[in-house]
């Protein structure tokens, strides 16, 4: 496949996003909204859901649609994919962009960790990001190459967790980060020549619901990256076919310098801290 350079994303059309009825999904769903973009917003939270498609209606006088929906249920995930697999030839509009945000985050110790808890944390942090991504990527290839339609592609939403520490308490959710990231960098290399961005982004610390925890630890306020710069830093780098973004200065200089550590020290800092 040869290494052309498709013209950068640049058209507003219409956006999915997975987990959007709070925090980062629904930092996604205010910012795209602002730039004129189409919404379906998916979570399991129809009251919130509802609530920001209204308030978003009226500020940026955009078309949202709700899909309530558990990624952790093999059918609930089917029923998104349909709604991605749309063309435009059907009635409803064809996603031009997939934000895979929707994330479950439970730790302890592997032993201690139900293994049902554990499944379910894949099936919603692996599994249905790559049921999704499967679904759009196949329509937005042939879009494109049928005419001049640009600013198709996806988002995944992974995490320095993954990066390249060791993660006592969040081995399976690390493990899981990871992989998002390896796969989201090898898929953007195979879709870049067809016109179609993939962006994987690896935030570090940031005040969400799901980061509760964290925040009682009393973190200096400097450790948290805000979910606006997240959004903002992924959408730049989308935008500019870059497969990869890391928020935060602070961040991007410790991911560098931790890759400089020879293993057996970050393993041995990684039990101490853990």
């Amino acid at each position: 496949m040869s290494q052309s350079s498709p013209a950068p994303p640049v058209r507003p059309g219409t956006a999915l996003i997975t987990g959007a009825s709070t925090g980062i999904g629904a930092e996604y769903a205010r910012r795209l909204a602002q730039r004129g973009y189409s919404l379906v917003l998916v979570a399991r939270r129809t009251d919130l859901l509802e609530a920001l498609a209204e308030d978003l209606r009226e500020r940026c006088g955009v078309d949202v649609e709700v899909l309530t929906a558990d990624l952790g249920s093999a059918e609930d995930t089917e029923r998104v994919a349909e709604r991605l697999r749309a063309g435009p030839d059907d009635a409803l509009e064809p996603v031009d962009l997939l934000v895979n945000n929707a994330g479950r985050g439970d730790g302890g110790p592997f032993v201690e960790q139900d293994p049902d808890d554990v499944d379910a944390m894949l099936d919603i942090n692996v599994r249905s990001v790559l049921r999704l991504t499967r679904a759009v990527l196949p329509v937005q290839i042939a879009r494109r190459a049928a005419g001049a339609v640009t600013g198709l592609g996806v988002i995944t939403v992974s995490s320095l967790a993954g990066e390249p520490v060791v993660n006592p308490g969040g081995s399976v959710y690390g493990a899981g980060k990871k992989f998002l990231t390896l796969w989201s960098e090898s898929v953007a290399a195979e879709v870049r020549s067809a016109g179609v961005s993939v962006t994987v982004v690896l935030p570090g610390f940031v005040r969400t619901d799901m980061t509760r925890g964290v925040q009682e630890r009393g973190l200096p306020e400097a450790a948290f990256v805000p979910k606006e710069h997240i959004v903002r830093d992924s959408l730049l780098a989308w935008t500019a076919l870059r497969p990869r973004v890391i928020p935060g200065a602070q961040y991007k200089t410790g991911d560098a310098l931790l890759k400089l550590l020879p293993r057996w020290l970050v393993r041995t800092v990684a039990r101490r801290m853990g």
